[in-house]
């Protein structure tokens, strides 16, 4: 296993997963799972464009999932194609957790992005934020 990240198939929709040494990395390489889908050539997509994002959870999973649909919120309002990506995670209190971060992105340009799939949302469906041997693993299923 090595920090990246992946998509797999699950039905009707895809499955996407980060790897990474820390927490944080594998929701930033999740987070950029998630966008290889909108654009396929995602290293074409300039971070010309930085948004401030915040999520908050009970646990790690609901935080999980928090970041990645702001993320998109964030993107269909303005536009928007994030492919870089930064945050940091805190434990809250004795019940949560809080993350505050960035993305940055350009708008789609359909002459310059090859353009995927539509993402509606980040789901509960094989959801899983875990630390395997000396790795973080953050995946669950999106809507497409």
């Amino acid at each position: 296993m090595k920090p990246g990240y992946e998509t797999f198939e699950h039905g009707a929709d895809i499955g996407i997963r980060g790897i990474g040494r820390t927490l944080e990395e594998a929701f930033i390489n999740a987070a950029k799972a998630m966008f290889s889908l909108v654009v396929v050539n995602l290293e074409a997509v300039e971070p010309k464009r930085k948004v401030p994002v915040k999520a908050e959870g009970e646990g790690l999973e609901d935080l999980f999932l928090d970041w990645l649909n702001r993320l998109l919120a964030e993107a269909d309002m303005e536009n928007l194609v994030f492919s870089e990506f930064d945050c940091r995670i805190e434990k809250k209190d004795q019940d949560g957790y809080f993350l505050e971060g960035w993305a940055a992105g350009e708008p789609i340009d359909p002459e310059r992005h090859e353009l995927g799939e539509e993402v509606k949302g980040a789901t509960y469906t094989m959801l899983k934020v875990e630390k395997v041997g000396d790795y973080w693993i953050a995946q669950c299923v999106v809507d497409v």
